[in-house]
Parts: C-alpha cells; sequence; structure tokens
C-alpha cells in the first residue's frame, strides 16, 4: 500500500526527535534538515523545547493533520501512536524505526499485528517496523549514514536488512554509485520487497525512473509476486540484481532418497533469478560493482581490451576475464604497430595495451582512441591507472573523463589508488562516474552478469503436452509414494517424453517372451530398492535366456524386490533430469550428466516449471560439462534440441501436476539423433 504520503509528504512529523545526533531520533532529524525537505517537518519530543532549530510539540494532540508519520519510540508505545495518528491527524503513511516486534517476542508480533489491522483498516501505508527508514529525493527518512549522492538515474536500492544496507551504502559510496531512492523494509508487515518491486513496476515510467535495481533479500515471501514484477520490469528495459541470503540453512534441509533431491531451497531462489533475469550476487561487493556495471552503456560483445600501466593487474585481469569465458584478443597488425610507435619504447600492445609507468595522461587517450576507432573486433575497454608517482592523476583522469563521455563502447576504469590517490579519485567520482578499484572482482562480477539469462516469456509450451490425460492418470494413483512403473510410464507418455521399451514383471516367462520380440542385449533391474545398484540389482548387457533366468533369481532374492524390469540396451552420453517441489516456488527442474556423475559432480543446473526453450537451452549451455554434450576427441555431440523438448514437457508436466513432489530421470540416453529416458522414479504426495 504505497501512496503519495509516502513517497512524497507535505509535512512530516518525528515522534521522537531529539538533540541528540548520536541517537536515531536525532539523527533521523538532521539527515531530514541535511536532505533540504522541501515541506513542513514537525517534532514531537515532551521532555524539549527546541530540536535542531525547530520548534517542538510536546504532546502528539498539538500538531497539525500531517501526511506521514516516523516513530522513534520504544515499540510499546508504537500501536497507541498509530492508532491515534490515522484517526485524528489524518496520517496516510507510517515509518517505525523502532525494534522490539514479532523478531523478538511473541508479544512483540501482537503489537505488530495491532498496528498492521489498523493500518490496513484506514487505508495507511507502513513501513517498517524494525528498520532504519525511506530515503528519496523528496525525504531522507533514515537515522543511518552514509547518504549518497541522490539524483533521478540513480539506483533503486530495497533491503530486508537495516544494518546491511548501510554496509552495502558504504561499499557503493565508496565506487561513486548514486542512488534515486532507498527501501528499508524491516520486518516488512505490510510493504515487503515484493511490494516494492510491484509498485514500481505498475508505476514505471522510461523517462522519469530509474531503470537499475538492486536488492537485498532475507526471506522471499511471495515468490510468483517477485518472479512477476521482476520479470516485467526487466522486460520494460529495467536491470536487477539481488542477494539471497540465508541460503544454506535452508537448503541444508534437503534431504530425500534420489537424486531429485539435489534441488534444494536455495536451487528454487537461482531458478526463480534465472526465470526472472535477475543478476544473484553473493556479496556486497560483487552487488555494488553489478550496480555500477549497470550504469555503463550497455556490452554488445566479449571482446575486451586492457589499458594499463602496470604489468600485474593488467595480467590477472586478463586471467580473470579467461576463467569466465571473455576474451582478450591480441592486437596486431598495422594499427598495433602504429600504435606502439606512439608509445615509450618497451611499451606493449598485444592486449593489455601495457604503457608502462612512465606513460603520460596523452598517451593513456591515445590508447583509448585505438581501441575505441581502430580496433573494431574490441567491445569494451578496461582502463587500469592507478599512482605510479610520476604523472599528474588529475590529468590522466580528466582524459579518462573526456574519453569516457566521447567513447560508443564502454569505458570500466579501475582505479586502485584510493589511499594515495583519494582526492583525485574523489574529483573524478565527483564528475558522475564509477571506479571498479579491485580487477578480479569486476571480471566476476562481469562474468556474473552476463552468464544470467534473459527475462523468461510467461507463457506455457503445451505442444504435445495431454493435460487431461496426466489430470486423469494422477487421479487413478490412489497412494502416496513412488509410484510404479507403468504409472511412470504413463506419466511420461502423457508429456510426450520418449522412453526405452521395457517390461516389468514377476514371472520370468513373461520377461523372456518380451525379449524374444525385442532382442538381445538388454538391461536388467530390480524394483522395490530405490538404488538399484547399490544393492546389486542392475545386470548390464544380458545376452542370453540362460543369462536372463540367472539375473531374475538373483534379483527377485533381493530384500525389497517386488519385480524385475528389462529394457533394451542401448548406448550414448548419459543425462540426467531431476525435479523437486519447492513450497510457495514450486517445481526446480534440474538437468546435467547423468548416472552416478550427477551426485558426485553436482554439475547441475536449475529452473523453475514452467519452462520455455530458450531457459531449457541456457540451463543446458551453463552446464560445466556442456562441452562433453558438444562432442570431444572424435565423439559426436548430443541432439540439443531434443533435449531441450524434454526438460520443457517435463516441465509443463509437473505444472499440472503438483501432486509430484519429486522425480528424477536418470539416466537419459543421448546420442547425435535421439534422447532416451531409460530410468525414472516419481514421489507422488495428494494429501
Amino acid at each position: 500500500m504505497i501512496n503519495k504520503q509516502l513517497l512524497s509528504p507535505e509535512s512530516i512529523v518525528v515522534i521522537g526527535g531529539s538533540n541528540n545526533v548520536h541517537k536515531p531520533g536525532g539523527a533521523l532529524v538532521r539527515n531530514l534538515i541535511q536532505g533540504n525537505f522541501k515541506g513542513v517537518l514537525r517534532i514531537v519530543n515532551p521532555k524539549e523545547d527546541e530540536v535542531q532549530g525547530i520548534k517542538v510539540f510536546h504532546d502528539v494532540k498539538e500538531i497539525p493533520p500531517t501526511d506521514l508519520a516516523v516513530l522513534v519510540v520504544a515499540a510499546k508505545f508504537c500501536p497507541g501512536y498509530v492508532d491515534y495518528l490515522t484517526a485524528e491527524k489524518q496520517v496516510k503513511a507510517i515509518i517505525i524505526i523502532s525494534a522490539g516486534f514479532g523478531e523478538e517476542t511473541e508479544e512483540g508480533a501482537q503489537m505488530e499485528q495491532q498496528i498492521l489491522d489498523c493500518c490496513q483498516q484506514r487505508e495507511v501505508a507502513l513501513i517498517g517496523p524494525n528498520c532504519i527508514g525511506l530515503m528519496n529525493r523528496c525525504h531522507h527518512s533514515v537515522f543511518t549514514k552514509p547518504i549518497p549522492k541522490l539524483n533521478p538515474k540513480g539506483v533503486d536500492f530495497v533491503s530486508g536488512s537495516g544494518a546491511t544496507a548501510v554496509f552495502i551504502l558504504e561499499s557503493a559510496v565508496i565506487k561513486g554509485l548514486q542512488f534515486n531512492s532507498v527501501w528499508s523494509i524491516g520486518n516488512g508487515k505490510q510493504i515487503g520487497i515484493e511490494d516494492v518491486l510491484q509498485y514500481m513496476d505498475e508505476h514505471f515510467d522510461p523517462e522519469r525512473d530509474s531503470h537499475v535495481k538492486l536488492l537485498y533479500i532475507e526471506n522471499i515471501s511471495n515468490p510468483d509476486k517477485l518472479l512477476f514484477h521482476a520479470g516485467s520490469l526487466i522486460r520494460k528495459g529495467c536491470r536487477i540484481a539481488a542477494i539471497k541470503a540465508g541460503s544454506s540453512e535452508s537448503g541444508a534441509r534437503a534431504a530425500s532418497s534420489h537424486t531429485g533431491a539435489i534441488a534444494s531451497s536455495d536451487s528454487a531462489v537461482e531458478a526463480l533469478f534465472r526465470k526472472a533475469g535477475i543478476v544473484r550476487c553473493f556479496s556486497r561487493e560483487e552487488l555494488t560493482t553489478i550496480g555500477c556495471i549497470f550504469t555503463l552503456p550497455a556490452l554488445e560483445g566479449k571482446n575486451f581490451a586492457i589499458v594499463t600501466h602496470a604489468g600485474g593487474p593488467g595480467v590477472m585481469l586478463t586471467d580473470a576475464l579467461a576463467k569466465g569465458g571473455l576474451n582478450v584478443p591480441k592486437l596486431e597488425g598495422p594499427d598495433a604497430d602504429e600504435l606502439k610507435s606512439q608509445l615509450f619504447p618497451g611499451a606493449s600492445v598485444s592486449n593489455p595495451i601495457d604503457i608502462l609507468a612512465t606513460g603520460t595522461p596523452e598517451q593513456l587517450g591515445i590508447a583509448i582512441d585505438y581501441c575505441e576507432h581502430r580496433f573494431k573486433h574490441i567491445d569494451a575497454i578496461f582502463v587500469i591507472f592507478g599512482t605510479p608517482g610520476l604523472v599528474q592523476l588529475y590529468e590522466a583522469y580528466d582524459v579518462l573523463h573526456k574519453k569516457i563521455l566521447e567513447c560508443k563502447k564502454p569505458i570500466f576504469p579501475i582505479l586502485p589508488s584510493l589511499h594515495t590517490a583519494g582526492p583525485e579519485v574523489d574529483e573524478f567520482l565527483k564528475k558522475g562516474h564509477v571506479n571498479f578499484s579491485d580487477e578480479v572482482t569486476l571480471a566476476t562480477a562481469l562474468t556474473q552478469m552476463l552468464k544470467t539469462p534473459q527475462a523468461a516469456a510467461p507463457q506455457i509450451e503445451l505442444f504435445g503436452v495431454d493435460v487431461p490425460k496426466i489430470r486423469e492418470t494422477i487421479s487413478n494413483i490412489k497412494t502416496d509414494g513412488y509410484i510404479t512403473p507403468d504409472q511412470v510410464r504413463q506419466l511420461l507418455s502423457c508429456a510426450g517424453i520418449p522412453m526405452v521399451p521395457e517390461k516389468v514383471a514377476n514371472k520370468k516367462e513373461e520377461l523372456l517372451e518380451f525379449v524374444h520380440k525385442i532382442g538381445y542385449p538388454v538391461v536388467a533391474k530390480v524394483v522395490g530398492p530405490v538404488h538399484k545398484s547399490d544393492v546389486g540389482g542392475v545386470a548390464l548387457n544380458v545376452r542370453s535366456d540362460q543369462h536372463l533366468s540367472i539375473e531374475f533369481d538373483r534379483m527377485m532374492k533381493i530384500k525389497g524386490a517386488q519385480a524385475v524390469m528389462i529394457q533394451k540396451m542401448l548406448k550414448g552420453t548419459e543425462l540426467f533430469i531431476g525435479a523437486k517441489y519447492e513450497p510457495r516456488f514450486g517445481h526446480v527442474v534440474l538437468c546435467g550428466l547423468g548416472g552416478i556423475f550427477v551426485e558426485v559432480l553436482k554439475d547441475v543446473s536449475s529452473g523453475l516449471a514452467p519452462l520455455s526453450y530458450e531457459e531449457a537451452f541456457s540451463m543446458i549451455h551453463s552446464l560445466r560439462g556442456y562441452k562433453i554434450l558438444q562432442g570431444t576427441r572424435g565423439q559426436k555431440g548430443i541432439n540439443e534440441q531434443k533435449f531441450a523438448e524434454i526438460i520443457v514437457r517435463l516441465s509443463t508436466l509437473l505444472r499440472f501436476a503438483t501432486e509430484i513432489k519429486e522425480m528424477d530421470i536418470n539416466p537419459l540416453l543421448a546420442d547425435e539423433n535421439d534422447v532416451i529416458a531409460v530410468d525414472a522414479r516419481i514421489l507422488i504426495e495428494k494429501k
């Protein structure tokens, strides 16, 4: 319930404002004053007559009607203030800085609910409690520092933690990253991160609003809402990066009897972010570095030139870019020779372009010009320039400033001398630029950004999937647990997923009759135990009736054996597809190399059902073992189109069969022509 009174109030009252700027009430008043709030600022404090030059009201009953109230008083007083202010003083927006609510005690949770009920009933916007406040270009209703430079084209930052928001701001300010708004939602009782994104999406103006959103998330209370509005904003031209904290603890809960359990809660977050097109970050430095990258012109390719006066950082940057699959192509030919002739003897231009510690600001400009105009295959330019003590950095950074304004290719300034050249770097940042002081952190962030797929289209791929038959098959399953092989085949058949010919029976004669139709060699597998290979329940390359009879008799003696399955023996690359239902998120689908390697290597990629073909291909291409799927050492690659098709069909099946809680197809056998499911297990819970 975000409204005008919250975003651009004409009047603000601070309940608990004081002269002590070392306490929240005093610091908040200071920030409002220094932020040049244009409206009427009122303060309520029973013990003061004047606070920071402003006449004080001793009692809340004395104030005129006011748009926004900021509460900086003990938690026990907040419900009463909220009730009175919203009923008697026409307050339509509340920010509660105070802690001591649902995050601490049951009594606090009850007070929090009382406040929420009051605000909902009277249509009042509520931020908090337990937050640092809200800051935008209208008002700085926060009690913390730093206060970043605010402008309309700056970043919108939304945080679920006040203290973490401060640390992220600290990281951003020294990089020169500017902000449009900073939201600290605290407990998020009424307005959560998803609600802020919804408001930004529904009111987005591409001419006036920021196109960059940074998020720090501790709890995703409504994944569908986050996905819808984040994806919508990205499709409108915005760029979003986020940290999701707390993943490891929730991921530890995932435990099951088969490989589908790899889909932990962290996989759900990963899949959600990929589907929305959100760049996932894992640290404050990475988040703010991505934010700075977002402020530069968009990259058109992956070929980079490095201009430096220090060889070591150039080499480390080259290594980091190569590790991320990015390119630092060799520069050679007449243009490279001509550039070298304009630098001092000993300079190198092969890429990195090392102009030496003695290189001048003029030579820096020349090197940048060659990368912009002469080296056509270069897509972006890194400039590493610190202080060797031999040049005037003000002059060098002024050249860099001019080139950033002139060049169409993105230029990434890497100015590492924050201690010895603090004033020079600060002057550069004041001109509206950003600075990446560490080259490896920048390369890592770039890699993460470039491997993030575009926001997925919201439609569901239904072609070839028999939804009514899926529902009929599910309704005929009467008990929870792992379903029978025949039921597995029925469901996969409804989705159009090809399976190897097979026969399940507990009578040897039936299996012999089946194998005479399909021919040897075959595979025999015990039916019943979950991990067949662990109990000796798999026999490969069975080539005769006698061999099959021996294996049948042996397997039926295995504890838990119910029958034996016979399948035609096929060859190919083993693949894996798994899925796990995560509450609130839906089904997380995973793919990777199959067999035992999915558990040993855990090289899997995740997506959130339902999936598009673009998402499926992105999942396949993001695997570390993708080169194996392309074909290595004379072996032909797999049919990627059919692998992607099976991933999409499975995701559609899951979309219409939420009773499936876990499943895996492991392995699928793939060659250049076909991809066929060999073994699958499905866990159903209908309660």
